[in-house]
């Protein structure tokens, strides 16, 4: 870990003391620094969880990734500064489907801070800016949107509101049984090949935008939102790399084959028990 590079990368340049000031700024800056993405997928690049593989891709190579990629790789930095921060796995809601991923569907992080303990994030995509307090019940607002985290039964649930004290959307779950990265490695090729995953599903590249709303690539569009509003613009293959560089600063090393298939929740168990172990998912 070059802890230099790291923090260049994302254009940190706050104080290094583990305390909440400097998490909430090295997660801020991560997110709208880092792309949330899929590119590798659709460009023959296969995710190996490997932390020096992501620092390359990251931190060397400026890219993006999911989950396991941006969570993985932040959770190294946070404890290169010295932070108290471990991993949680995590099951997040498909907003096409509607349905819950499977067992370590979604990594997570969880810093312990003067007696207080603090959800991390920065590899969901529309999610929530800064750390979230871990208490269930508290409605914490923030640019994002206003944030909510219930528990029961052992289970805590991240839920969106519209408003506050509104009913909220769940965005997904977690335990707080603590994972190391290597857990995650069978539902990391999971989500390199199923058609119940958005990350095999479809191309993606998405950032946050200064001052409100989201940039987002998507198979042959690019997606803009702010204020509630949404304007989508066609793209021709032609034009992809160049826009990704443009507007994420992705150079890609291989081929993009754009995708925007629908994502088949149904076929979830056939395609997975044929290429995944099952105990590789929490299943006996």
């Amino acid at each position: 870990m070059d802890v230099g590079a790291y923090l260049s990368r994302i254009g940190y340049q706050g104080p290094m003391e583990p305390t909440l000031e400097t998490l909430r700024g090295l997660h801020r800056c991560h997110l709208f620094s880092v792309p949330f993405e899929s590119l590798s997928v659709h460009c023959g690049e296969p995710i190996t969880l490997a932390l020096p593989l992501l620092y390359d891709k990251i931190v060397r190579r400026r890219r993006g990734g999911f989950c396991y990629e941006n969570n993985g790789l932040f959770l190294w930095l946070l404890r290169a500064l010295g932070f108290c921060v471990v991993g949680l796995a995590g099951r997040v809601r498909n907003r096409f489907t509607g349905r819950l991923g499977p067992p370590c569907d979604h990594l997570v992080l969880l810093a312990r801070l003067g007696g207080q303990r603090f959800l991390c994030d920065v590899g969901f995509g529309d999610g929530f800016l800064e750390p979230l307090r871990l208490e269930p019940g508290l409605e914490q607002p923030q640019e994002g949107g206003t944030f909510r985290l219930g528990l029961a039964g052992g289970v805590w649930v991240l839920e969106r509101l519209r408003a506050p004290g509104e009913e909220g959307q769940m965005l997904y779950t977690f335990t707080l049984e603590e994972r190391e990265l290597g857990d995650f490695a069978a539902m990391c090729c999971y989500h390199q090949q199923a058609p119940s995953s958005i990350f095999a599903c479809k191309s993606f590249c998405s950032l946050p935008q200064p001052g409100g709303g989201r940039l987002t690539y998507m198979g042959w569009r690019l997606i803009a939102t702010r204020g509630g509003e949404r304007t989508e613009t066609p793209l021709q293959p032609h034009e992809i790399p160049a826009l990704l560089q443009r507007a994420f600063g992705a150079q890609l090393s291989g081929t993009l084959v754009p995708k925007d298939q629908d994502i088949h929740s149904s076929r979830l168990r056939a395609q997975l028990w044929g290429g995944i172990p099952r105990r590789g998912l929490g299943e006996g």
